[in-house]
C-alpha cells in the first residue's frame, strides 16, 4: 500500500466515517455513514485522493475524461485533474447534472467534447451504483465511450455487480476492510 493511500484511509478512517442510524440511497439502513465530501474538500485530502485515484486507473490507455454525476464526483474528478497535471498528465474533467438544463445549451454533461472519448465514470462513495450508471446513461447519448467506473470507498453493497453485469469495469481504491467496517 502506498503512504497516500494509507494516509487517505486514515482521514476518511477519522473524519468521514459517521456512526448512527442513517437511510443509504438504497432505501437500506446502515449503522455507519461515509460522507466523502468531509474530506474530499478539503485541502489536506483531495490531493491523495488524486493520487490514489491516478494509481488505480493508471493502466487504463487513452482515457480523455474524467467525472460523474454532480456532487459527489466533482471534487474527485478536480483531484484527478490537478494531480495528473502535476504529474505531466492530461485528464481533464467533466460534471454530469440529473438532468439537462432547461436553459442556456440545455447540456447534461458539462465540460470538454467527449464524442468519441474514451472517459472514466468517477463516485466517491459507491452503494448501489446508480449514480455512475445514470452518468453513464447521458455520457453515452453524447457518444462518449465508457472506460470504466472508478470509485474512492466501495460500501461493498452491490455497486460493484449492478456496474459489471451492465458491462463496465468497476474499479474502487478503498474497500471497507481498510477502513475496519463491515457491510
Amino acid at each position: 500500500m502506498t503512504d497516500a493511500k494509507q494516509q487517505l484511509i486514515d482521514y476518511i478512517s477519522a473524519e468521514a466515517v459517521f456512526h448512527g442510524n442513517f437511510t443509504l440511497t438504497s432505501g437500506k439502513q446502515a449503522s455507519y455513514y461515509v460522507d466523502l465530501r468531509k474530506v474530499s474538500l478539503d485541502h489536506r485530502v483531495a490531493p491523495l485522493i488524486g493520487e490514489v485515484m491516478l494509481d488505480l486507473v493508471a493502466g487504463i490507455p487513452n482515457v480523455r475524461a474524467v467525472g460523474g454525476m454532480t456532487m459527489g464526483a466533482d471534487p474527485v474528478a478536480t483531484a484527478i485533474l490537478h494531480q495528473g497535471a502535476a504529474r505531466g498528465l492530461a485528464y481533464d474533467a467533466f460534471v454530469v447534472r440529473k438532468e439537462p438544463k432547461d436553459h442556456g445549451r440545455g447540456k447534461q454533461v458539462e465540460g470538454p467534447d467527449l464524442a468519441g472519448q474514451r472517459v472514466i465514470v468517477l463516485e466517491d462513495t459507491s452503494t448501489t451504483g446508480g449514480s455512475p450508471l445514470a452518468a453513464i446513461e447521458a455520457l453515452l447519448k453524447v457518444g462518449a465511450e465508457i472506460a470504466a467506473v472508478a470509485v474512492v470507498v466501495d460500501r461493498n453493497t452491490g455497486a460493484r455487480e449492478r456496474i459489471e453485469a451492465a458491462g463496465y469495469p468497476y474499479l474502487a481504491a478503498i474497500g471497507l476492510d481498510d477502513l475496519g467496517l463491515t457491510p
